[in-house]
Parts: C-alpha cells; structure tokens; sequence
C-alpha cells in the first residue's frame, strides 16, 4: 500500500499547453474545510508583518490608495537594515520661379526626462516537513522578486487549521504536490503546516477556495493582485491565468498599469500574465505619446514606466535626439552615484534609443558623454554611422529584421523634425549637401496645409533646417509641394549662401535640380519655393508620380558659405 501511495505522487503530472478552449474544471466547492472529503489537515501558522501594515488590500478604496501603500512600505523597507527577512528579489503649371522668402523659425527642440523601480517588499512564508520541499521551495524563492521564504522560529499570532483533499491541492499546484509527496505517508504526519504573514492571510484563504472551486469572491484590483502574487508563490497557474484575466477587464489607468508592470519577475515571466502586461505598456505608451505635454509625470515614471514608453514607435517626439536628453535626465535625477548609472543605462535604458536617428552632432556627445561606459559608446556610434551610410534600401532592410526584436534601434518613430543624411566639405569653401527622405503616407499626411521639418543641420557654426510644406501655389490656384532652407534664430549673424534643391525622379533615378540661388540669412528667416515640383498635389502624389520611388520621396539641398 505504501508503494501504491508513493507511486501516485511520483512525478509531477505534465503540463500540456492547447489552443483549444479548455474543458470545464470540475467544481468541488462542497469539499472544502470539510472533514469527510478531506484526507488531511493544513495547519496555517499567522505570524506578524516586517512592517506593522495591514494587508495590501485591505480596506484600500482604489488602486491608487494601494500604490501609496506600497510607496510608503518600501521607503520603511530600506530604513529597516536590520530585518531578519531578505529580498530575492519614437508650383503650378506656369513655371513661377521667383524665390518666396518668409519668416519660418524651426520650433526648439524639446527636451524632456524620471524613479527607480524598487525591489519589492519583504514577505514570508513557511512550510516545514521534509528536506525535499525545503529544497523546492529554496529553489521556488531563489527565483522571485517578491519575496523571501523564511525557516525560523518567530512570534506566531495565532494558527488556523483546514481540512484539505491533497489530491485536489495536487493537481492544481506542484507546489502542493511535493509537499504531499515527501515524508507524508505515515498516519501520524497527515498534517502539513504553512507559515505566512498576516497580510498575505486573507490572499492565501481566496486561493485555497479557488482551488475547489475556479472562482473567486474578490473583484477589487488590489485584492486580485494579492491573490496573483499568492498564485504565483504556491504555482497555481489557472489562478493566475484567472485572475489576469479578470485584472484585464478593469478600466486601466496610470497606477494600475505601473503595478502590474511592477510585478516581481516570477510572475511577469508567465505566459498567463503577458497580455495583462502587454495590455498595461500600450496604456503607458498611448497616454504619454506626446511626451513634451507630460515632462513632470514622465520624470516621476518607475524604470518599468519609462521602459514602456520609450520602446513605442508611436512617439510624437522632435527627434532622437531629444529621448537620448531624457534618458540622461532620468538616469542622473535617480541613480546618483556615476556607477550605478553606467550600469542602468548599458542594462535597461541605452537599448531605448535609436542612435541611428540621432543627428551626427549628437553622437558626438555620447562619445565624450561620461554616464556611458567608453566601450559601449564607441559600439553604438559606430552601428549608427554605419546605418547612416547605408543605402535607404538597406536601410528599410534592417528596420524590417529589427520590427519584432526587442531592440528597435534600426525603426524610426513620429519625428517631429525627420532624420537627415548630411555630407560636409572644409575646403575649397565650407559647404554640405543635405538629404532628406520622406515616406508617401507622411506626404499625404501634409494635405491641406501641413508642414514637416528636418532635423537641424550645421554649416559655417550656424544651424539650419528644410522644411517641406503642402501650401497654395504663387497664384492661389491649387495645392502643392514647397520647400524651404531656414537658419535657426541666433543672435544677429548673418551671412550669404548659395543653395540647391534637388529631387530624385524615375525612371533614371538621379537628382534633377529644381531650383538654385543665393541669399543672405539672418536669424529666424527662410528662403524657398512655393511650388517645388511645378506640378500640382494631386499629379505629385499620384501612383504613377515620378517622385516616388519605392514610397519614399528624395529631396537635397547643397549650401555653400560664399566668401
């Protein structure tokens, strides 16, 4: 008989994974706590929190109120050194040539910036009948954020004790399985003895219950997520998947979606879980798109909060270069010390910007920048000159094989002010030619009057930008493509420049030149042409336009500084 028993429990039962909808689970709310379906006894031994809190969702009204909670717990979880407990845890027809001189400033470049994500709070559980679950459950805490799993003797404040179906409990946990299966053979030990915290009481009776039954009682945010923690200790996955499920179906807001991005790894790491989490960086990303409209709050964002906002391609930003000044904000306003935020910044954050975007002004930064290790600077500079000199199909190539990886560095966002390619000579004169791309769905996006700018530039000391408009040709007829070549507003130097627009056009594929001359800059002014094309909108943006070669519109510009 003795063998027949240690046979039953010989192996976890394998977990098989089906597209399928599951079968019903079998209901046994009847059998719980009751002693004739129940075959031994769960001795639950309550034992004081580290903190004199209450349970994190007791008598909290909101989610809100349980994120304070947890803010005021972990600042009096790092003042308690001396705890016993440890933590493992984006023209017109008629040609008109003459040069349209407007007053065109290039708006500032935003700059923006954010509180390290803690380690979670200290809490405990213990379970004490053989070696070998001792060892699983050593195993089962090595592997978790959230929590430490405690062998010692300490104050216990009161003991409840239910009648449990082991078989039930094995099945659905292989936590409970191991421990049914090690030493408990004998009459005499049919009872099995938990160690818990006060706060954790309340989470550990509703999984229990859950394990009968498939359901729980509890619908608050704060509750379900005790019970998920719960869940995730005792390796119940249908609970966990349930209730995910249910935390899925709240209204999400801010706090609710930086906690469930807070959650200790063990569980974030479950597949039952991801689209509560995926669910949660969409929130974040979507309600932070236009991140120059939330500086303060993004600067109060955890590292989970700031990390899902960063990674969405949907970022109306001005350029990379302003979310590379926001990561260095954030990283200094939170990790004081120099090592600490070298060691953030090559770990979490230095895969969140896209450096091939930046402009080669401010690549140079990140080389003498010293909240980079060297070597890791030299790497990215040199992947993102290399993107830069790439042609455009190889380029669309990478973006393509980087779509789905983690790191995105080679998928542009919604720049406010577009990339620019730029080629510089010294000698004979100081002179640059200036590239810029743009998609046909963002040429669309300027009808009726929009407009769009480059990235700046720099020639001769002295910033300058192209910007391509959807605007009425000289004679108000019609719309069409201009553009213009403007001189950031500093001071008042001035000087003259000669210039050249240029634009791809099939079927050779070779620049044609559209227009040249030359003009005296002054801060804050731009020279252009209304209708650069000398074609209206609709032949330019035709699907047999000459001006579009695979989707993508090819402009240039060439300055040279005249002596």
């Amino acid at each position: 008989m003795k063998e027949a028993k240690a046979d039953q429990f010989s192996d976890p039962p394998p977990v098989m994974e089906s597209d399928s909808p599951p079968s019903p689970e079998p209901d046994f709310t009847f059998a719980f706590n009751d002693r004739n379906f129940s075959d031994r006894v769960l001795r639950i031994e309550i034992l004081p929190d580290v903190l004199d809190y209450k349970s994190d969702g007791e008598a909290f009204a909101s989610i809100s109120d349980w994120a304070r909670n947890r803010k005021r717990r972990r600042a009096e979880s790092k003042r308690e050194s001396g705890s016993t407990f440890f933590s493992f845890e984006a023209e017109d027809i008629i040609v008109q040539c003459e040069e349209q001189v407007l007053n065109c400033n290039m708006p500032d470049t935003e700059d923006f910036a954010a509180c390290e994500n803690q380690d979670e709070d200290a809490v405990g559980m213990i379970e004490s009948p053989s070696d070998s679950v001792r060892n699983y459950v050593n195993d089962e805490a090595a592997g978790s954020n959230d929590s430490s799993w405690i062998w010692d003797c300490s104050t216990v404040l009161r003991v409840e004790t239910i009648h449990i179906s082991s078989p039930i409990l094995a099945a659905k946990s292989p936590f409970f399985y191991k421990l049914f299966s090690n030493g408990m053979e004998q009459s005499e030990k049919r009872q099995a003895t938990l160690r818990i915290h006060e706060s954790e009481e309340a989470a550990l009776m509703d999984l229990l219950n859950f394990m009968y039954s498939n359901t729980l009682s509890t619908t608050t945010a704060p509750s379900l997520l005790d019970v998920l923690k719960a869940a995730d200790k005792f390796a119940v996955a249908s609970c966990m998947r349930y209730c995910s499920r249910l935390l899925g179906q709240l209204p999400m807001t801010r706090d609710s979606a930086l906690l469930y991005l807070d959650l200790p790894s063990s569980v974030l790491m479950v597949d039952a879980v991801q689209s509560l989490t995926d669910t949660a960086k969409k929130f974040l990303a979507d309600r932070y798109r236009e991140l120059s409209k939330f500086v303060d709050e993004v600067l109060n964002l955890p590292l989970a909060g700031i990390e899902a906002v960063l990674s969405s391609d949907d970022l109306q930003v001005a350029s990379e270069d302003a979310i590379f000044d926001l990561v260095l904000k954030w990283a200094r306003l939170h990790y004081q010390n120099v090592e600490d935020r070298r060691e953030v910044i090559a770990s979490r954050l230095a895969r969140l910007i896209r450096f091939p975007y930046m402009s080669c002004r401010k690549l140079r930064k990140v080389l003498s920048c010293n909240d980079f290790d060297p070597q890791l600077a030299s790497k990215i500079v040199l992947e993102a000159l290399f993107y830069k000199s790439e042609t455009p199909h190889r380029q669309r190539s990478l973006a393509v094989e980087n779509a789905n990886a983690t790191y995105r560095g080679f998928v542009d966002r919604s720049y406010k002010y577009r990339p620019v390619k730029l080629v510089e000579f010294e000698l004979p004169r100081p002179q640059c030619i200036v590239y810029l791309d743009l998609k046909r769905e963002e040429c669309a996006r300027l009808f009726p009057a929009g407009r769009v700018y480059s990235q700046a530039f720099h020639l001769g000391g002295q910033g300058f930008f192209l910007s391509a408009h959807c605007n009425m040709d000289q004679q108000n007829s019609f719309q069409c493509l201009g553009l213009f070549l403007g001189m950031q507003e500093k001071g008042s130097v001035s000087f003259a420049v000669d210039y050249e627009f240029s634009v791809r056009v099939k079927p050779g594929e070779e620049f044609l030149s559209k227009y040249k001359g030359t003009y005296t800059f002054t801060g804050g002014k731009a020279v252009g042409y209304r209708n650069l094309l000398a074609t209206p909108w609709t032949t330019f943006m035709a699907d047999d336009s000459i001006y579009f070669i695979n989707s993508v519109l090819h402009l240039r510009a060439e300055l040279t500084i005249r002596q």
